[in-house]
């Protein structure tokens, strides 16, 4: 099937009070239908895309417009006085990659050559994509969410759990434990790597990638495997989590010689100090520490607009993610005064702190231009990729079920994972500078050696903290805002007036472009252009 082939479609949403009232078991998808599909300037030959599904669409998303009343959202902290907790808002992600974004602009990246001519191609290209999968005026796009994952084939598997529960079972009860899910399922959900499969037990057929790692969880989840509660298995919680096992985890995931799972052991730690987390954190998670439970403690926050439909502020529910998650993060990772930022990293193309005068050479970016007397917190850029990903994951069963809606989803940014920024790598807007090319491709072999993977496609590859990927992921971040702007410029009449959102966008297009564009690509791996040596706690 070539790329702007045709395929099935969504129907026109759902009457938005119908979808979301009066029945909680009721499927969050629609069924689609074979209608013309669009053509498109950008011709790509045929491919077989394994990976990719028709995904039933929610009919109604998080991202719906709604009439909302003013609600003044809380700034993040002064950067001065709160350094850590500035770099751990999310305000503090769009602001900070704008810097990089304004250098990308310019050409000056440290590690790549930006190529903007060639960004209407990209333009193009993502355009296509949602014409092909969507009618005008692309209202049932719902939002990028792990939800769609789920429902890989056709077969929306959450509306089946649903209804396996009994009638005792409320609306709010039935959150916590898509919430419980949703979470856990997040947390596992980087890379897979090429040689992993998961067969599902419900049907025997095969998944991959993210997909996979969605069924698996999922399996993992109705098993039990997650609950430490003898009378409901259908909950993670932290006996549950601390019990967890790195062989365990392996099983459930079908990991084993010839169908590794990349990065298995950093997951299992992962989960395991999520039970350590969800003990800590009793007023988020209650007492028998439940990320459901986080349910309770939004509802019942003193910003929450209560009303027939709750209004749940979206930096309540970070602080909640960013506050009751921050132990689960590897020691490792970046860290201001002691306090650990997760997701967040030095980068050469942020302002520099001025070495002092008797120690010229201690730079951590010697390469890169002379610091500016910069503060050192304004060298670190912050991402939260993962917390980011369960924000707009998390919103999507609690508007379903209990109608809550958010206010701030503008402050939720684009993704920066290697689907998103592949993207404008793929399409020649970036370019890997030489240097930096031979020695991702030295990193690839020496990667091969030591793993004893035989290379098919040979691809640069670096650590998830190296600089090259830090100022990638920064770039991405700026980029998928203005590629916002211009695919809603290019589709502005078939918008008939209205405009796609960042979360719809990153799911009909940008994240789905840069899957697609990577398997004509590298049609043998459909890995990435730039290879991830990733431990399972980043992408």
């Amino acid at each position: 099937m070539g790329l702007f082939s045709r395929k099935p479609k969504t129907p026109k949403p759902v009457n938005a009070t119908a979808a979301g009232a009066g029945n909680d078991t009721a499927s969050l998808n629609s069924e689609g239908s074979n209608v013309k599909s669009s053509s498109s300037r950008i011709q790509i030959h045929s491919i077989n895309r394994t990976s990719a599904g028709s995904v039933p669409q929610t009919p109604l998303t998080p991202m719906t417009p709604h009439t909302l009343p003013r609600v003044n959202l809380p700034k993040p902290p002064d950067p001065s006085l709160d350094a850590a907790g500035y770099l751990k808002s999310l305000g503090s992600v769009r602001e900070r990659c704008k810097i990089v974004t304004d250098k990308a602009l310019r050409n000056n990246l440290n590690h790549f050559d930006v190529d903007i001519s060639k960004f209407p191609d990209v333009v193009t290209f993502v355009c296509g994509i949602i014409k092909r999968d969507f009618d005008p005026p692309f209202s049932s796009i719902p939002p990028h969410g792990r939800y769609q994952h789920f429902c890989v084939g056709g077969r929306d598997r959450v509306a089946n759990l649903l209804a396996t529960f009994p009638d005792t079972v409320d609306s709010t009860e039935k959150c916590r434990r898509l919430i419980d899910l949703f979470l856990v399922s997040v947390l596992l959900d980087a890379g897979a790597g090429t040689s992993w499969s998961f067969k599902s037990a419900e049907n025997g057929r095969i998944y991959r990638r993210s997909e996979g790692l969605a069924i698996a969880s999922l399996e993992m989840f109705k098993a039990g495997l997650f609950s430490g509660n003898p009378n409901n298995k259908f909950q993670v919680d932290k006996d549950g989590l601390r019990k967890l096992t790195v062989e365990q985890l392996a099983k459930g995931m079908q990991s084993r010689p010839g169908n590794e799972l990349a990065g298995l052991e950093g997951r299992a730690q992962l989960l395991i100090r999520l039970g350590d987390a969800l003990a800590r954190k009793t007023d988020y998670f209650g007492d028998n520490g439940r990320p459901g439970n986080m349910i309770d403690y939004l509802l019942a926050h003193p910003t929450t607009q209560a009303s027939s439909t709750p209004i749940v502020v979206i930096p309540v529910l970070w602080n909640v993610l960013m506050n009751g998650l921050a132990p689960i993060w590897p020691p490792s990772r970046t860290a201001i005064d002691g306090v650990s930022l997760g997701d967040a990293w030095p980068c050469s193309s942020m302002p520099q702190q001025a070495p002092p005068p008797s120690s010229p050479g201690l730079s951590p970016f010697p390469n890169s231009q002379s610091g500016s007397g910069a503060a050192a917190w304004e060298s670190i850029l912050p991402f939260h990729k993962l917390t980011q990903w369960l924000t707009y994951s998390l919103m999507q069963p609690m508007t379903n079920l209990l109608k809550i809606q958010f206010a701030g989803t503008e402050l939720l940014t684009g993704l920066p994972e290697y689907r998103n920024g592949g993207l404008f790598i793929d399409l020649g807007v970036l370019s890997l500078k030489n240097d930096d090319m031979e020695r991702g491709l030295q990193n690839y072999s020496d990667h091969c050696r030591r793993t004893g993977i035989k290379g098919v496609e040979v691809a640069p590859m670096f650590e998830p903290s190296d600089d090259v990927i830090v100022e990638w992921r920064g770039v991405t971040v700026g980029f998928l805002d203005k590629l916002l702007i211009e695919v809603n410029k290019a589709l502005r009449k078939e918008l008939n007036g209205g405009e796609l959102t960042l979360a719809q966008l990153l799911e009909a297009g940008s994240w789905k472009g840069g899957r697609e564009i990577a398997e004509v690509s590298r049609p043998n791996t459909k890995e990435p252009p730039i290879l991830i040596d990733s431990d399972g706690t980043v992408f």
